[in-house]
């Protein structure tokens, strides 16, 4: 297939893109750089700098090119912004993909898969999660994803898109090889902050709560690897038919503590990597893990790395070897 990646060099989306080239597909990238980083896409893809939310130039893509589907990656993701800031988030992540869904329509092209993501269920009552489980997000992040959700429901009963959304829990690692990983500015997440530290760049991890309900009170979360869930999207695309909705949990469905990663990664580096403990943050729940069953039943995909040692290894050869991050940090985004 001939496929459009937005965001597709990003973190998720630039390892889908080499997953896709390693199958056969054809892809294009379209990737503003703002957050993404244009050595992160596959050479045997191509890349085009602009911004989904320029409807003029997604229609000429999509009239030229004559694409198959469309993988959406584009959309801001750190949640603390979102709540500072929540009409950023809205214009950009529903807003400019209600755009690009009216260029599909437009043009005929009505296979998509969605990158969405497990907080739109925000604090569940029981767990694992399963997909009929009430949603109820607690950040604009999250209600912007369930907003294109709904707009993707609505467009499969309207027009005939076909979709299937991805809601993926703590994606975490980098590519086998160690020439794409998680570069972001600012990094909040978990496992790249413990071997930043691991790597002299920060002073300490902050550990927020030691008191929860947990084998050693810090929270629980599904860490799934990079490559796992590029290898979900492809699934995905070659199932997607026209018409058809599908939602996915995509998650290893084990739970590992703070602790334990960071008890892991002193393994993995070698590092004794100095710890803060700090208070609770607003919001954040004990646990949070996926059933997975139903993707693994429909779509048959089964996570390679179910190993947390495993991930961050990974993940650890990644930064080890770019400590600086990506070749083209610090170049102009704008």
């Amino acid at each position: 297939m001939k496929v459009l990646v937005t965001g597709g060099a990003g973190y998720v989306g630039s390892h889908a893109v080499r997953a896709l080239c390693d199958a056969g597909h054809a892809a294009i990238v379209l990737d503003n750089l703002c957050n993404g980083h244009a050595t992160a896409v596959d050479p045997r893809a191509r890349l085009v700098r602009g911004d989904v939310a320029d409807e003029t130039l997604c229609g000429s893509l999509l009239a030229s090119e004559r694409f198959d589907a469309v993988m959406h990656f584009a959309a801001y993701i750190e949640v603390g912004e979102s709540v500072q800031d929540p009409l950023k988030f809205y214009d950009n992540n529903v807003a400019a993909s209600v755009r690009l869904l009216r260029q599909m329509q437009r043009h005929g092209v009505r296979r998509f898969v969605f990158s969405s993501t497990c907080a739109v269920f925000g604090i569940p009552d029981t767990m694992p999660i399963h997909e009929g489980m009430p949603r109820h997000p607690e950040s604009p992040y999250a209600r912007a994803k369930l907003a294109v959700e709904w707009a993707l429901a609505d467009s499969a009963v309207a027009w005939g898109l076909g979709f299937m959304a991805l809601r993926y829990f703590n994606a975490a690692g980098a590519s086998h090889d160690a020439r794409i990983g998680e570069d972001h500015e600012p990094e909040t997440h978990l496992i790249p902050n413990v071997l930043k530290t691991a790597l002299g760049q920060r002073e300490s991890v902050k550990v927020f709560g030691s008191d929860y309900d947990t084998p050693d009170g810090t929270c629980v979360r599904d860490y799934v690897h990079v490559e796992d869930l590029a290898a979900a999207h492809v699934l995905a695309l070659t199932r997607v038919e026209p018409g058809a909705q599908h939602f996915y949990n995509a998650g290893t469905g084990r739970g590992a503590t703070v602790r334990e990663v960071i008890d892991i990664s002193r393994q993995v580096t070698g590092c004794a990597i100095r710890v803060e403990d700090c208070p609770r943050r607003a919001g954040d729940v004990p646990r949070l893990y996926a059933d997975a069953r139903r993707i693994q039943s429909e779509l048959g995909w089964q996570p390679r790395y179910t190993d947390l040692r495993e991930i961050i290894a990974s993940a650890w050869r990644w930064h080890s070897s770019h400590p600086q991050g990506y070749d083209d940090r610090g170049a102009r985004k704008d």
